[in-house]
């Protein structure tokens, strides 16, 4: 990878993150609508995960390119942490404004501040990226003594799974006292979705863990991918079955978010498959691997388009209409990051 290549795809999260802030505080401030008080903060936030993902992508790119030093390989993902325990905190800090509205989007923030803590869990698990292609040229299955550690690589997986469980006990929770309002269904729902981001992020700690530490085998090619696919399957069958029996009802259109969210899931995959397609093996169609988040991005900023407009016949969509574009935004991220994987586990 060279400089300028390397510049543009550091630049590309900065980019999304910036139009993220920019969009959820022109949202939250331009007008007087209601929804503007869930949309803002909820697109404003998705900024985070683009920050948590640019902490990702400069402790790669910074390896391949040779200019990652010791001080980097802790202050990059203490970033990343410190952007998600704000986005916590102030998403804590949200629920407390006292009316439903914030209520709702106070329990997204603190859902994206999770997805935020798996992402940076990822980053550092990604600090010693360059032993991938190394251990992948290898023809032996020893240990990599220059690898993590198997209680470092237990601790980053664990990490992980703390998060997500964290998100889907939220979740069950908020579910449980639907029969309190719609809010809290909603809030559940949305909550469902970025809990299956969460596990998805899990597969693609333990793939690049695995990797670096060079017990990687057939079951982990076999099973991470799948991994992904179930909760990015599960987040869009999902968001159909509430697009479908909620019609006429406030809820209804929470289904087109989770929708966007299971793209975000198979956006995920791209980078657990290519890892294990390229593990120790030639891949003829890696290089192609980078088109699922472009295609997932795409669906999301399409879709947003048709929920804009249908926002100006009924303003139940207005919400999920600039959260689909944010989620594109996160998806597009993601292009950049399979993008930097693939360069650096090319064989070529």
């Amino acid at each position: 990878m060279n400089y300028g290549i390397s510049v543009l795809f550091r630049a590309i999260p900065v980019m999304m993150a910036l139009i993220c802030f920019f969009l959820g505080g022109f949202i939250f401030t331009y007008g007087n609508d209601a929804a503007r008080e869930v949309a803002g903060p909820v697109v404003f936030f998705l900024g985070a995960i683009c920050l948590a993902l640019y902490a990702t992508a400069a402790i790669i790119i910074r390896q391949l390119i040779h200019k990652f030093h010791t001080l980097q390989k802790y202050l990059i993902p203490c970033f990343g942490y410190a952007v998600a325990l704000t986005t916590f905190i102030l998403g804590l800090w949200i629920m407390r404004q006292g009316t439903s509205n914030y209520l709702l989007s106070g329990h997204v923030v603190c859902g994206i501040a999770l997805i935020a803590a798996c992402v940076s869990t990822a980053a550092t698990s990604s600090t010693k990226f360059y032993l991938i292609p190394v251990n992948s040229a290898s023809t032996g299955k020893d240990i990599n003594k220059e690898g993590f550690s198997k209680g470092t690589e237990r601790l980053l997986i664990t990490l992980t799974v703390l998060f997500s469980l964290t998100a889907w006990i939220w979740c069950i929770v908020l579910l449980s006292r639907s029969s309190w309002g719609t809010v809290y269904f909603v809030a559940g729902t949305v909550m469902g979705g970025l809990a299956c981001i969460c596990s998805s992020l899990i597969a693609l700690v333990a793939s690049i863990s695995r990797q670096i530490r060079n017990d990687y085998g057939g079951r982990d090619r076999c099973n991470w991918p799948k991994v992904v696919f179930f909760f990015g399957t599960l987040a869009f069958v999902w968001g159909l079955l509430v697009v479908l029996t909620k019609v006429g009802e406030v809820a209804h259109t929470t289904g087109f978010i989770m929708l966007g969210l299971g793209l975000v899931c198979f956006s995920i995959s791209s980078k657990v498959l290519l890892l294990a397609k390229v593990w120790k093996q030639q891949f003829a169609l890696a290089n192609r691997i980078p088109l699922i988040p472009v295609m997932t991005a795409l669906f999301c900023l399409f879709t947003a388009a048709y929920l804009f407009e249908a926002g100006t016949i009924n303003n139940a969509y207005f919400v999920p209409a600039r959260v689909l574009a944010g989620l594109g935004a996160i998806c597009f991220c993601l292009f950049s990051i399979v993008s930097i994987l693939e360069s650096g586990t090319s064989k070529k």
